[in-house]
């Protein structure tokens, strides 16, 4: 997966937004003006993405592209290289398991209304 690749599959989620609050070279992608994903466009081989804590150290300890998450809360976020033995799937599930748990954490009304977008 490149950055274009992973723009596109993060933009395609219901109500997903990007934007550079951080500056210039970091793009981050928010659901209900929470963020689920950041990635850099220098490097552009890795992203940042939210995980379930125990989860998080699951995947740290068996694949070397995961690490814990740079600049972030290192209990609930990774940093997920993508230019690795990391297939396609499996990093669209961390993002997706990303965006979930954004979700999740939303109230209820936003929940509802991303809702309604995934359903239309």
């Amino acid at each position: 997966m490149n950055i274009e690749e992973l723009r596109d599959y993060c933009l395609q989620k219901p109500g997903a937004t990007e934007g550079f609050p951080f500056g210039e070279d970091t793009l981050v992608f928010k659901v209900g003006g929470k963020m689920f994903l950041l990635t850099g466009l220098e490097s552009g081989n890795s992203f940042n993405a939210k995980c379930d804590p125990e989860l998080a150290v699951d995947l740290r300890e068996r694949y070397s592209e995961v690490q814990p998450g740079y600049h972030m809360n290192k209990k609930m976020w990774n940093t997920v290289y993508m230019d690795g033995s990391l297939t396609r799937k499996q990093l669209c599930e961390m993002i997706d398991h990303s965006y979930d748990l954004v979700i999740k954490g939303l109230p209820k009304k936003i929940q509802a209304e991303i809702d309604e977008i995934r359903n239309q």
